[in-house]
């Protein structure tokens, strides 16, 4: 056998997402390319803002001579200021640099992060729905997943989240806003669950890290404010990428920043340090570094997300799919008209739109729609989810 029991078994298991990108080239194949809407992989079609291009074009124009040799495992001392700056404005907490680790997106951010602070054994707490990946990168380091499942507005349900604690709870890992749903946590939310953070250790005598994957953070709708997760415990540690607020997915640039108030924020620095080299990044990559140092303020049009965002949700809704309107991200995680979401997601590939069962992201009888393409895609999309749903109405009148 060429690869290990493990990949292989994790193989099987797969991920939904990919599959589905997948099948749908082989669609396009089959019925053409403009019968085919692929609305199954979160991957931008708007362009990166204009401050992008500027900046790299300076760059390329006049190189700074040494700009593509190794630099510090935690990358360039002034991207990490200028990325603890940001932060310290958004959080109003005293961030430096210091506290910051370049890493290649948030993929990378949150396996450094796992190797970081995890011992074989450990577990790590997620939420449902959740992305699928999160799993395997646990099991990259030898700790496990416990999932807790949401209440109807796709928050944690709080009672099931406490007794998903155990003695061997090293961390709590949330995702807002959220992907699959869109849903971002309220400012309660997230402080209740530090609280309980926070009284689980005191009950096991262990500290626990509250973890934040936020790649969507700055892609939030109608006005809304983000709730930090460093102002709701002190061990708390945000992983992030700028795939999606910068359009930036190829480039796997993001960061690690750890809450200033930790006072064992050297020894994990130095970790998250340490684990960025021997896991082979090394290093964030560099010209990428020296670019978003200057984009810390800057992001992608939004306006145009939340657009797309009206136009899907005014269409389903009165279609009859039920579905929680996003408040953030460009997702939105409808319920299945029937119960097998696998079977659902069949029947939209008929009608030459591809979406992801909710069982990709643990929770089977929903699918995901990412509407981050061309208004054209999702226009054209819109005849082929009517029909499915009323192809559903009949057989159940």
């Amino acid at each position: 056998m060429a690869i290990a029991q493990k990949v292989k078994a994790h193989m099987e298991q797969g991920s939904w997402i990919r599959r589905m990108f997948e099948e749908g080239i082989a669609l396009k194949k089959r019925l053409g390319e403009d019968k085919v809407f692929d609305l199954s992989l979160g991957n931008p079609i708007i362009e990166p803002p204009a401050e992008f291009d500027a900046e790299l074009r300076r760059i390329a124009e006049r190189p700074v001579p040494g700009s593509h040799r190794y630099m510090p495992n935690a990358g360039y001392p002034e991207t990490r200021a200028a990325v603890a700056a940001e932060l310290a404005r958004e959080t109003g907490l005293h961030i430096t640099g210091s506290e910051v680790v370049m890493a290649c997106g948030a993929g990378g951010a949150l396996n450094v992060v796992c190797k970081t602070l995890l011992d074989p054994g450990d577990e790590v707490i997620i939420f449902v729905p959740y992305f699928v990946e999160y799993v395997y990168y646990a099991d990259n380091h030898g700790g496990t997943c416990r999932v807790v499942p949401p209440d109807e507005s796709f928050y944690p349900d709080m009672a099931a989240f406490e007794k998903a604690f155990t003695p061997k709870t090293r961390i709590v890992l949330v995702n807002s806003p959220n992907n699959p749903t869109g849903v971002v946590y309220s400012k309660q939310v997230v402080a209740e669950i530090g609280r309980l953070i926070q009284r689980k250790e005191k009950q096991y005598g262990r500290e626990i890290f509250l973890v934040s994957d936020e790649p969507y953070r700055k892609v939030l709708f109608d006005g809304l404010e983000y709730p930090h997760v460093l102002g709701a415990h002190v061990r708390s540690i945000v992983a992030t990428s700028h795939s999606k607020d910068l359009a930036l997915p190829g480039e796997r640039i993001g960061y690690v920043a750890v809450h200033p108030g930790y006072e064992g924020k050297k020894e994990l620095v130095d970790g998250l340090t340490f684990c960025t080299r021997t896991l082979g990044f090394v290093n964030a990559p560099a010209l990428m570094q020296r670019i978003v140092a200057k984009l810390q303020v800057v992001t992608v049009d939004v306006g145009q997300y939340q657009a797309k965002r009206d136009f899907l949700y005014e269409n389903l809704t009165e279609m009859g799919y039920s579905v929680v309107k996003p408040q953030g991200a460009f997702y939105m995680f409808p319920r299945s008209p029937i119960k097998d979401d696998v079977a659902f997601v069949t029947e939209l590939q008929q009608h030459g739109v591809l979406t992801v069962p909710g069982r990709g992201f643990g929770m089977p009888g929903y699918f995901r729609i990412a509407y981050c393409f061309s208004d054209a895609t999702l226009r054209d999309a819109m005849p082929g989810f009517r029909a499915a749903m009323e192809k559903y109405r009949m057989l159940q009148n």
